[in-house]
C-alpha cells in the first residue's frame, strides 16, 4: 500500500513539474516521460502508461525500453499481435537483445506461432546457452512441431535442470516415448516418484505396453483408473478401462477378466468399435464370440440416435 501511495505521489509531482516546465518553455526529457509511463504501468493504468511511453519512444535514449514495455502492456491486455510487433521491432534494430527475444518467443507460443517461437528460442540459446528455462521452452516448441529428436537433444544439454525440474523431466519422457525409446520408461518412472497424475500414469502404462512389459503396464493402468474421476476427460475412465482390458487379453487371449473389463469400458462410454475389433486376432476362439457380441452392442448403441431422429 505504501509503495502504491508513493507512486501516486510521484505521478502527482511529476505532472506538476511537467506543467511548470511547459509554462516556462523548458524542454521535458524523454526519461521523465518514461518514468511517468512506468509508474502508470505499475499502477495498472495501462491507457495512461501507453500514452506516456509512446511519447518516450520518440527519443533514441528511451526508444528501446519504451518499446519493450509497450510490448509488455499489449501482452497484459491480451493484444498478442501488437505485443509481438513491439518485441520484434526491437529485434530488427538489435537482434541480440535477450529480453526482447525471450518476450517475443513466449508471445509467439501464446499466439500458437510455434515456428516463429522456435526461431527466437534457437537464437536465444545461442546467446545464452546456459539458460535452462529458455532451453525447456525451446524443447517444448520443438516437441509441438514433431521434432522429437531435436527436443530431446536440447533437454539433454541441461542435465542438472532435467533431473531437478519436473516439467523438464516429463517433457523428456514424452520426447523419448514419441521416439519409441525404451528409456522413456525410466524417465516416466523418475517423474512419478515425486509427482502424481492419472494422465501421466496412463502415458507410462502405454509406454510399458508398447515395450511388452504387460504386468507393469496393467499395474499403472489400474492406478491411473483408481486416481481418475468420472469427470476426467484426458484420458477418460472408459479409455483407461479399455487399456486394462486390452493388456489382459493380449497377455492371455482366453482371459475372462479381460472380457469383463471390456464390457465395463463399453458400459462407461468407450465407443471405438474399430479398436475393439483389433482385439479379435489376439484372443481365443471362445473370447472372439464375446467380443463380437460386444461390438454388436456398440454398433446398435451408435445407430440408436439416428433411428430415434430420422
Amino acid at each position: 500500500m505504501e509503495e502504491k501511495i508513493n507512486k501516486i505521489s510521484l505521478l502527482f509531482f511529476s505532472s506538476l513539474l511537467l506543467f511548470a516546465a511547459g509554462c516556462a518553455g523548458s524542454a521535458v526529457s524523454s526519461e521523465e516521460f518514461y518514468s511517468i509511463g512506468m509508474a502508470y504501468f505499475d499502477l495498472g493504468k495501462y491507457e495512461d502508461a501507453e500514452r506516456w511511453l509512446n511519447r518516450a519512444r520518440q527519443a533514441n535514449r528511451t526508444m528501446i525500453a519504451s518499446t519493450y514495455n509497450l510490448g509488455r502492456l499489449a501482452f497484459e491486455r491480451q493484444r498478442y499481435d501488437e505485443a509481438a510487433r513491439h518485441f520484434e521491432n526491437i529485434l530488427r534494430r538489435d537482434g541480440d537483445n535477450v529480453l526482447a527475444l525471450r518476450a517475443a518467443a513466449y508471445t509467439r507460443i501464446v499466439m500458437g506461432d510455434i515456428e516463429s517461437a522456435q526461431r527466437h528460442y534457437a537464437r536465444l540459446l545461442t546467446l545464452v546457452p546456459e539458460s535452462a528455462d529458455s532451453g525447456y521452452n525451446h524443447a517444448l516448441v520443438l516437441y509441438a512441431m514433431g521434432r522429437y529428436t531435436d527436443a530431446e537433444e536440447v533437454l539433454e544439454r541441461f542435465h542438472i535442470a532435467l533431473m531437478e525440474n519436473s516439467d523438464n523431466l516429463l517433457l523428456y519422457a514424452r520426447c523419448r516415448a514419441a521416439l519409441n525409446k525404451v528409456e522413456a520408461i525410466e524417465s516416466y518412472a523418475a517423474w512419478l516418484e515425486t509427482n502424481t497424475s492419472p494422465k501421466v500414469r496412463y502415458e507410462y502404462g502405454q509406454t510399458l505396453e508398447k515395450h511388452e512389459f504387460y504386468a507393469r503396464a496393467l499395474e499403472e493402468y489400474r492406478r491411473a483408473y483408481s486416481d481418475s474421476t468420472a469427470a476426467s476427460a484426458d484420458p477418460k475412465r472408459s479409455d483407461i478401462r479399455f487399456a486394462i482390458a486390452k493388456v489382459l487379453l493380449i497377455a492371455d487371449g482366453s482371459s475372462r477378466e479381460g472380457i469383463t473389463e471390456l464390457q465395463g469400458a463399453v458400459t462407461e462410454g468407450f465407443n471405438n468399435a474399430a479398436a475393439v475389433e483389433g482385439l479379435l486376432t489376439r484372443v481365443s476362439a471362445a473370447n472372439r464370440d464375446s467380443i463380437r457380441n460386444i461390438i454388436g452392442t456398440m454398433r446398435q448403441a451408435a445407430e440408436a440416435p439416428s433411428e430415434a431422429n430420422p
